[in-house]
């Protein structure tokens, strides 16, 4: 007899925020304080966000969400330069709490037993 196999796994939810140091003069739009977050694959605005910005960020943000070993400097390091060279905006990724998916709701690929 086959027994079902779990399917389900965890990513953590994000929140990203800007942070500049105070009185810096901020050349992608954005003021300290302003964020999104990403809640399983949906990415959740709070205010308008720079394109470039965000292109910058993307690549991170799936590997943020996975759970690391604790040395591992996804697990250490939380803040990403601006993209813009002269700009000293830094992006904060922090990770919030926990949610579940299951596998056969996230794709259409069977997990094979």
């Amino acid at each position: 007899m086959n027994l079902p196999v779990d399917d389900r796994f965890e990513l953590y939810d994000l929140r990203v925020e800007v942070v500049a140091p105070e009185g810096a003069t901020i050349q992608c739009n954005a003021r300290p304080g302003d964020w999104f977050e990403v809640r399983g694959e949906l990415l959740h605005f709070g205010q308008p966000f720079s394109m470039y910005s965000l292109a910058a960020l993307l690549p991170l943000l799936p590997a943020k969400q996975r759970p690391t070993h604790p040395n591992d400097w996804m697990s250490t390091d939380a803040e990403v330069a601006c993209p813009d060279p002269h700009c000293p905006t830094r992006f904060r990724i922090t990770r919030l709490g926990k949610r579940s998916f299951r596998h056969a709701e996230t794709t259409a690929v069977p997990l094979k037993p």
